[in-house]
């Protein structure tokens, strides 16, 4: 017996000293780390003047946050490249990794997720800024990830491919297209002459507004339901098969290549021919970014059978070559439409979705 426990107390000590050591080695790993994904602080060139960020990420979730602050800050699992690596042993990493650049100019910062391979190395990226409440945002998320925006009074233009987006507490104009996700949009006021947009391919679509807000309402679905808490006297609705007029094109910029404004007049078709050609833009480049990296693997393949060839004089079949991805988008068409007046009526809000139901909600006072 007491040698069994002087055995269990010599294992129990091995033991320790390893973990000790082995928490030694891992310190300066974790300083590393830190330095290396420390925060960028940027500030706009005019800060008298509301500014605006514009997001380009291929993949990864993105959230920005309005605050009382004077300076934009990023925050990152991925480091900034524009930022020298410093590590207490001297090594430089060789192998591609996934990075980040941030820049400002003309009260702009441009935010930029990249990296020299098709795939990202280093997990799932994110990006978590902080930004002054009358920031605008414009996000293009092209292949994957959540967006959240919070607290933010500026206009907010986003479009992804696959992805949930999530707006909260915010109070500017809204543009929202999605391919693969659901829209979850909670406002603290919706702004007067200002338009509101959802659109979704596949994915419920729930906007929660003030109970006095004044606005025209045109909901359409394909394949669902629409809902809403508001009576009968303040929404004041009908429903019809998907076909006819709507009285305003929503966007937050004029300046469409279509060359339509946000005032004229446009038939359903116009509209949701112009959503179905932002949504297959956004899916033709998601296909060529993986057509791209497909072919880059189909090549280090290759180069691993010539070599395997060569050391043992053995012919192995060539790999045919990967045709190009289909460009198959099925069109937002047909469905029905609820449209009328919320409070006698005010600026545009325009949810539709093919695959999914539609919610709109008044806020809780």
């Amino acid at each position: 017996m007491k040698a069994n426990l002087r055995l269990l107390t010599c294992l129990l000590s091995l033991l320790a000293i390893g973990l000790a050591a082995r928490a030694a080695d891992q310190a300066p790993a974790a300083a590393e780390d830190d330095a290396a994904v420390s925060p960028t602080v940027l500030k706009f060139s005019d800060p008298a003047k509301p500014g605006k960020i514009r997001l380009h990420v291929m993949w990864g979730d993105v959230t920005v946050t309005g605050a009382d602050t004077p300076e934009v800050t990023i925050a990152s699992n991925i480091k900034n490249k524009n930022v020298p690596e410093k590590r207490a042993d001297g090594l430089r990493r060789l192998d591609s990794e996934v990075t980040y650049s941030a820049e400002e100019k003309d009260n702009v910062i441009t935010v930029e997720l990249g990296g020299e391979g098709p795939f990202p190395t280093d997990g799932d990226a994110t990006l978590t800024i902080t930004a002054p409440r009358a920031t605008s945002v414009v996000i293009e998320n092209s292949l994957g990830g959540d967006v959240t925006v919070k607290n933010l009074a500026g206009d907010s233009e986003i479009r992804c491919l696959n992805g949930e987006v999530h707006l909260n507490q915010i109070s500017g104009a809204a543009l929202v297209e999605t391919m693969n996700g659901e829209i979850h949009a909670a406002f603290a006021k919706v702004p007067e002459g200002k338009p509101l947009s959802f659109t979704s391919m596949n994915g419920e679509v729930s906007v929660l507004i003030p109970a006095d807000t004044k606005a025209n309402v045109r909901l359409r679905t394909q394949n669902g339901a629409v809902y809403t808490d508001f009576d009968e006297k303040a929404l004041v609705t009908r429903t019809e098969a998907a076909h006819g007029r709507i009285s305003t094109h929503i966007r937050i910029n004029t300046g469409h290549p279509s060359g339509k404004s946000k005032s004229e007049s446009m038939t359903d078709s116009d509209w949701h021919a112009e959503v179905r050609d932002a949504v297959r833009e956004a899916a033709r480049a998601g296909a060529e970014a993986a057509r791209e990296a497909a072919e880059a693997a189909r090549a280090a393949v290759d180069a691993a059978r010539e070599g395997i060839a060569e050391a043992h004089a053995n012919a192995i079949p060539a790999i045919p070559p990967i045709p190009p991805m289909p460009h198959v988008m099925p069109s937002v068409s047909g469905g029905k439409v609820v449209s009328g007046t919320l409070n006698g009526g005010g600026p545009e809000i325009q949810i539709a979705t093919m695959n999914g139901s539609i919610t709109l909600r008044k806020a809780q006072p």
